[in-house]
């Protein structure tokens, strides 16, 4: 199960994720988003534990609490959407 892990600090790393998710179970892809440009924190990521019961587990434990000095928001992963148009050009009238 792929959980949303939000409000980090821009200084987590995968790492420190892995370390504090670790814990409840088997852990499959860690990953802490990052800018394109500048390849800075964008202050979430995504942490997927193989069992659903340990997911679950973690949500009940972690949502809320303190790490790095913020509240993690931890909840199920929604599933990526595909956006109609990637953006990025200017229209011509």
């Amino acid at each position: 199960m792929k959980l949303y892990v939000g409000n980090l600090d821009r200084e987590v790393t995968k790492e420190n994720l892995q370390e504090a998710f670790q814990t409840f179970g088997e852990l499959g892809e860690v990953t802490v988003i990052r800018d394109r440009s500048n390849n800075v924190s964008k202050g979430f990521g995504f942490v997927e534990l193989l069992k659903k019961e340990e997911a679950e587990a973690a949500i009940a434990a972690l949502h809320g609490k303190e790490f790095m000095g913020r509240s993690m928001d931890v909840n199920e992963a929604r599933p990526k959407t595909e956006s109609s148009s990637r953006g990025g050009g200017r229209r011509r009238y």
